[in-house]
């Protein structure tokens, strides 16, 4: 019954998808992104949201997302793609580095020339099973990330100047809640055109994501900054132990005000920080200069893959994802195992949840 009610669906949004380029059977997504228009489809999981989860500092990105126009920098390492799940088959990511709540609505505003992912996923939707969508979404709405990131950078540069931790400190709490209502509102909208492929909301997961610190204070304090950390111990310390907690905290209680489930990477690279000094494998990357994009006067993206997950990263984060997912819980944490790996540990949901 489900299939015939998505195959209908399907039927509706045949003027959609001719704007999206339907050709021999297949749709055409913004960022190369094709799916095979199959009678009742193949089993998928979806990624969608910012640059966090698109894949942006691995490498290896998909044709068209690299510019010269499309900077989405989805890559063939991002997290969806290394979250093994037996019996599907796809892993579709439509995530776009950069991206906002705004660019996470039905309608919604277009982000290096593509449609809203949310409009992109009516298309995924209606040609296969889907069976779990990931989204990790807000960094890029009032936080502004990588501002604060860039703003550290400037105070580690200039001795005068307030490190980040007392420039933004004291607003982050605000920007952290300011961004709680957009990002319910794109879960909503995400909801609401799987409602309309006809999903009902037990048919598939749904999954909030939090963010992993790039940086930590336990660095080299001599070295750190020529090997690719120009941060300020005390900033760092801040940006792990304060503002990306904080930032985890107003995701999940996002999680638990809209009823979908939250996997925690507030620790996930936890001693596997870009310029960690203990001594194990980095999953995040230091400072990143692409002198690729400087013959062409690219200059806002000679440093776009800067403290960023890196391949090894999103395979952790892929290998977690895949825990959580086959346990079912409504919450979990990735942290490091004995194995090195991570793994999702089960959280207990909060009081307001």
């Amino acid at each position: 019954m489900m299939g015939f009610t998505r195959r209908r669906g399907a039927v509706r949004l045949g003027a959609y998808l001719g704007g999206l380029g339907v050709l021999a059977g297949t749709a055409v997504l913004g960022g190369g992104v094709a799916v095979a228009a199959t009678p009742g489809g193949p089993t998928a999981i979806v990624s969608m949201g910012d640059s966090a989860i698109s894949g942006e500092g691995a490498g290896d990105y998909q044709a068209g997302t690299d510019g010269p126009v499309d900077f989405c920098h989805r890559s063939v390492h991002a997290e969806i793609n290394r979250a093994v799940i037996p019996g599907v088959v796809r892993a579709i990511n439509l995530a776009c580095s950069g991206a906002a709540s705004a660019n996470v609505r039905i309608g919604g505003a277009s982000h290096y020339t593509e449609p809203s992912q949310v409009d992109q996923l009516r298309a995924v939707a209606a040609h296969n099973d889907v069976k779990m969508i990931v989204l990790q979404l807000g960094a890029n709405d009032d936080p502004a990330f990588s501002s604060v990131v860039l703003a550290c950078v400037q105070a580690w540069a200039n001795p005068f100047a307030t490190g980040c931790r007392g420039s933004v400190g004291p607003s982050w709490p605000g920007r952290v809640a300011a961004a709680e209502p957009k990002v319910a509102a794109s879960i909503g909208d995400i909801r609401a055109v799987m409602r309309a492929e006809g999903y009902a909301d037990a048919d598939y997961a749904f999954v909030l994501q939090s963010y992993a610190s790039p940086v930590t204070e336990h660095m080299n304090r001599l070295l750190h900054a020529v090997q690719g950390c120009p941060v300020r111990i005390d900033d760092a310390n801040w940006g792990r132990t304060v503002a990306v907690p904080e930032l985890a905290a107003g995701l999940r209680a996002v999680a638990e005000r809209t009823g979908v489930r939250f996997l925690d990477l507030s620790r996930a690279t936890e001693n596997h920080e870009a310029c960690n000094s203990d001594g194990l494998a980095h999953w995040q990357n230091p400072l990143v200069i692409d002198v690729s994009k400087i013959p062409a006067g690219l200059n806002l993206h000679v440093v776009q893959q800067s403290f960023h997950p890196n391949a090894a990263g999103h395979g952790q984060f892929g290998r977690c994802l895949a825990e959580f997912y086959a346990d079912g819980a409504a919450q979990a944490r990735c942290v490091a195992g004995a194995d090195g790996n991570l793994h999702a540990r089960v959280t207990a949901v909060t009081a307001s949840g």
